[in-house]
């Protein structure tokens, strides 16, 4: 009874906080069916406040969140071609993409450069179906892939063994093939912020948006007053909307919106506490599958160009 109640508690929780999301669309609403997990992304404490008053106020619910945590994300500093071949027996289909850095915010994006004579349009359909269909990983964390522009360069089929399932695990395997030996970016997102400060407090502000990595423009001072614009990662400025009125006395306010996402401030020790070996993420695997005598086998995503069927 108490196992049905729970369930039943935690799928009113989900579909709260996803008719939440339905009105406002910068409040990113994560399931996990398998975990049971549910995911919330934030500008900073201050809205987790606000959403649990809503959810108490609105739909009856009282709730409480867990540590936050930073979402990171991933993309590339320069051009890199990736090559995705799945060949179990009596399966093929091969896949050369070339994968170049986006605009910020552009998110993935897709485009051919192979002629239809040597790949059917059908079949590139379904190549540009499995780019876009999936969130990408990538291999310096595991972070969700963002701003790659991803170009279709030449594919082969099978005419009788081919399926739509062999072009969506060769296209997955290029995508993390091109990215093993491509320059991987780690990116954190960024506020841009305004602190409303008192004049006499305006030197230890400054200090402390140094201290955590932002940046800010020449402060504007109006008789007593200071007003400081400027930006700064997420992951250091997570708590100072509490602390500038602290030691203000409730003089100072600090507000932020989100700035987008920019390269990490601190990659490598990010990168190493996470300890994410690409090759060994099994949902995600960068090498290929090949056949010989009658049975597949794995290649590593190293080998996979000397293997590869079209050159």
């Amino acid at each position: 009874m108490s196992a049905r109640w729970g369930e039943q508690r935690l799928g009113q929780v989900r579909d709260a906080f996803l008719a939440l999301q339905e009105e406002d669309p910068a409040l990113e609403v994560r399931w996990d069916e398998t975990l049971r997990d549910l995911q919330l992304r934030v500008m900073g404490e201050i809205q987790l406040e606000v959403l649990q008053e809503l959810m108490e106020r609105r739909f009856g619910l009282e709730v409480a969140f867990g540590p936050a945590q930073i979402c990171y994300r991933e993309t590339i500093a320069a051009p890199a071609v990736g090559i995705g071949h799945f060949e179990p027996l009596r399966h093929y289909a091969e896949v050369w993409l070339r994968l170049e850095p986006g605009a910020p915010g552009s998110g993935i994006a897709f485009t051919s450069e192979c002629s239809t004579d040597a790949l059917a349009h059908n079949w590139q359909s379904l190549i540009e179906t499995h780019v876009l269909e999936k969130e990408h990983r990538g291999v310096l964390t595991g972070a969700p892939l963002c701003d790659v522009r991803v170009v279709l360069l030449k594919g082969r089929a099978h005419l009788k063994h081919t399926e739509g399932g062999d072009f969506r695990q060769a296209v997955y395997r290029a995508i993390r093939q091109g990215l093993c030996g491509a320059k991987s970016v780690l990116l954190e997102p960024w506020y841009d912020f305004i602190a409303i400060l008192p004049a006499d407090q305006l030197g230890r502000v400054l200090a402390d948006i140094q201290r955590l990595q932002g940046s800010f423009s020449p402060p504007e001072i109006a008789r007593d007053t200071a007003v400081v614009n400027g930006s700064g990662p997420v992951a250091t400025f997570l708590h100072y909307a509490a602390e500038l009125p602290a030691f203000t006395h409730g003089r100072g306010h600090f507000s932020a919106v989100y700035g987008g996402y920019r390269p990490c401030h601190n990659a490598d020790e990010v990168v190493a506490a996470a300890g994410y070996d690409p090759e060994r993420d099994l949902e995600n695997p960068p090498g290929s599958v090949f056949c010989a005598r009658g049975a597949g086998y794995p290649v590593r995503w190293c080998d996979v160009p000397d293997m590869a069927h079209l050159k």
